[in-house]
């Protein structure tokens, strides 16, 4: 396992995501416009992994696919699937609660054109590494992307070619813990019918089946 830091909501070791940070905020003084932290139970066994914030998603409102597109799907879905006790969460102040999940990205600054650099991911990556490991490390580690996938296989220390990204793939790591794959649910996405409501409930639904009954004979 890399080394692991804690979050630090000052970093700004990435000079070209902390310039284009500065720009936001200049721009738009009541966005949130600074590393997001992670949204949920620190304890959950259930970690979402998703890219990096969006501009005027978390970016603006400092939780985790809280105000953009893909959160109204990511949150429909936690609903439906007993990880969130309400099915919106477009407000961070909307009484939003997580239910044995927590919500995190691979990146934790906006970058430019929703387009993190690979280096930026390295930088980041030791953040993510502390939410895998020690003792509140999750059970199941659901990947939304490949990037969020290479990420979390990064972080753990392993071999990306010895676990495939592919939506709906399930992969058992040395650690015991499980990685979980879906495709993003980007606008993208969604509305080119890549990833489907229900391809989308299918992967959180084998999320769930893994938490309250481990994996399949």
């Amino acid at each position: 396992m890399p080394d692991t830091l804690p979050f630090n909501p000052r970093c700004r070791r990435c000079s070209r995501l902390s310039a284009f940070l500065d720009h936001v905020r200049l721009a738009q003084p009541r966005y949130f416009a600074a590393p997001v932290p992670s949204f949920g139970d620190p304890a959950a066994r259930l970690l979402v992994v998703g890219l990096a914030p969006g501009m005027h998603g978390a970016n603006r409102t400092g939780r985790p696919f809280t105000g953009d597109h893909a959160g109204i799907l990511l949150y429909a879905t936690l609903h439906e699937t007993g990880f969130s006790n309400q099915p919106e969460g477009a407000d961070p102040a909307d009484g939003l609660q997580l239910l044995d999940c927590r919500i995190t990205n691979a990146v934790r600054c906006l970058p430019p054109a929703n387009k993190p650099m690979p280096e930026e991911v390295r930088a980041c990556n030791d953040f993510l590494a502390h939410e895998l490991a020690g003792n509140l490390a999750p059970q199941v580690i659901l990947a939304l992307g490949q990037i969020a996938h290479q990420a979390v296989l990064m972080a753990a220390g392993l071999r990306q070619r010895e676990y495939p990204f592919s939506h709906g793939a399930m992969h058992r790591l040395p650690s015991g813990q499980f990685l979980l794959s879906s495709y993003h649910c980007s606008r993208y996405n969604t509305q080119t019918r890549r990833l489907t409501p229900e391809m989308f409930t299918a992967v959180f639904r084998k999320a769930r089946q893994l938490l309250d009954h481990g994996p399949p004979s």
